[in-house]
């Protein structure tokens, strides 16, 4: 890419879109093309199709995705495949039809079968049944690798799917029904911590930032304390999904973003496929390599929030796949590795948030 190349970022608000987007920005790229979903609803073939042939990006990353923790994955089933397989779809095929250079296709590590071997090699996809709960969402991802296989080894494209692991960041999903556990877990001891010392100023300004239910800043202390109930959190405790005991590695947002733009600048199909005699698997997992179980990740935010009371498991919830671990031998053979651990990145999501409350 020349600085000055004109890059599609689709998904440019969110967690991920936004951390490669000021990835780019610092690292001198200027040209750039950006539209929120109101101006260009990717499920959408035609909208796309006029997309691309007006604006004829030359590298696109595909970050946009329909994304959500555990309980959204298993409820919203039919809402996870079908709208992931059509951004998927028509991003990827727009960029064929509109002969772009380069495209970087973000999936997930939930593509792994849930008994994968620990730590998850790249070679592991599609040799047994996936987690049930997130299921239709990881089959989307699954067909977004394979489409950008097929249209490289068919069309001759230059497309690379990235699997990075859990993340967490700036501009991350908070919303209680929705988000992954990092961000829910840190919002809900927040939450309590607010309780425990009668702060009903944080907690209302964090219900107006971020409204639940309905429930909001205004709402009546009643019905505020009834939804925090509903969730888990008390003055207290606060009451998580599941056991605990699931190991989980947690990538720092920042941390994918500037290995998204090292592949996307150093790396071509064409390095993953040497001496393949079938070409698949040629998918890269984004991580640490290093994992934690959900209580540990749960005593680490309890320290760093200053939240003083007690920390329960509803062990009727489910816990997910118990291990997902990536094996990210093939990343740092390639020459990156990630810089920011967990201790600091817990640190640096809860001032963003404290930071972002009342906005």
């Amino acid at each position: 890419m020349n600085k000055d190349s004109k890059i599609y970022i689709a998904g440019h608000r969110g967690l991920v879109g936004s951390a490669i987007l000021e990835n780019l920005r610092k690292r001198g790229y200027t040209n750039f093309l950006l539209r929120s979903h109101a101006e260009l609803d990717l499920t959408d073939q035609q909208a796309v199709n006029h997309f691309f042939a007006e604006e004829k990006p030359e590298y696109v990353f595909l970050a946009a995705a329909h994304v959500g923790g555990i309980m959204a994955n298993n409820t919203y089933r039919g809402d996870f495949i079908y709208i992931n397989l059509m951004i998927q779809n028509h991003v990827i095929h727009a960029s064929y039809i509109n002969n772009v250079k380069k495209l970087l296709f973000l999936g997930s590590t939930c593509i792994y079968p849930k008994e994968a071997p620990q730590p998850m090699p790249e070679d592991c996809l599609l040799t047994s049944p996936l987690e049930y709960t997130n299921e239709p969402y990881a089959i989307a991802k699954i067909a977004g690798i394979k489409m950008c296989e097929s249209y490289n080894l068919q069309y001759k494209t230059n497309y690379i799917s990235i699997m990075p692991t859990n993340l967490y960041g700036p501009n991350d999903n908070f919303n209680l029904e929705t988000s992954h556990v990092l961000p829910a877990m840190v919002r809900k001891i927040h939450l309590a911590k607010c309780l425990s010392l009668g702060d009903w100023k944080g907690v209302r300004q964090d219900l107006q930032k971020r409204p639940v239910e309905g429930i909001h800043g205004e709402s009546s202390e009643n019905e505020i304390r009834n939804l925090l109930a509903k969730y888990g959190i008390f003055p207290d405790k606060v009451v998580l999904w599941g056991t605990g005991s699931p190991m989980r590695e947690f990538l720092w947002s920042e941390d994918m973003a500037d290995a998204s733009v090292f592949i996307m600048e150093k790396i071509n199909f064409t390095d993953l496929t040497e001496g393949k005699k079938e070409i698949r698997n040629t998918h890269i997992n984004i991580g640490t390599g290093k994992d934690l179980s959900i209580k540990e990740l749960s005593g680490l935010i309890q320290t760093i929030t200053g939240f003083g009371g007690q920390i329960f498991f509803d062990a009727d919830k489910p816990d997910g796949t118990m291990k997902k671990l990536t094996d990210v031998s093939k990343l740092h053979a390639l020459g990156w590795h990630h810089q920011i651990e967990i201790k600091e990145g817990i640190e640096r999501i809860y001032n963003w948030y404290l930071n972002n409350i009342n906005i």
